[in-house]
């Protein structure tokens, strides 16, 4: 049950990273004005979205639902959990919303500016404080 939890952990640190870098990368990317730099971006998030990010996600959730197979009736039971399980939903709604911006910066069809990405880049951040919460706290 640790080693499950403990890759949960690690992975879900990785998918955070990613998850809080790659907007980053759309800001730069909003801001290029040279093709080198504005293809280098595209790669960047390319590998970033495909190669890390998104496996991590997924590792992320197939152990995060092996931890409530464990003991699934007590932790369906909790309210605590139940709002966890929202702002995971939410953050992989980001996590696609990023793939697609990943696909317009691809396409060039970037029309936001990097004040945008710039506020789109803090969203995970409050979603990261209430999973975190949730999950040590338990408040409910």
């Amino acid at each position: 049950m640790l080693w499950i939890k403990a890759i949960h952990l690690m992975a879900m640190v990785t998918w955070f990273a990613g998850i809080f870098y790659l907007p980053r990368l759309f800001v730069y990317h909003a801001m290029a004005e040279d093709q080198p730099s504005i293809e280098r971006f595209k790669v960047m998030e390319r590998k970033l979205y495909r190669g890390i990010t998104t496996p991590s996600m997924v590792v992320t959730l197939v152990f995060g639902f092996w931890l409530l197979g464990t003991n699934a009736e007590y932790y369906l039971s909790q309210g605590w959990l139940h709002a966890k399980l929202v702002l995971i939903a939410i953050l992989v709604g980001y996590h696609f919303v990023c793939g697609r911006f990943v696909r317009v910066f691809r396409d060039d069809r970037n029309t936001r500016s990097h004040v945008f990405y710039r506020v789109f880049n803090e969203l995970p951040v409050l979603l990261l404080v209430g999973i975190i919460i949730l999950a040590v706290v338990r408040p409910f």
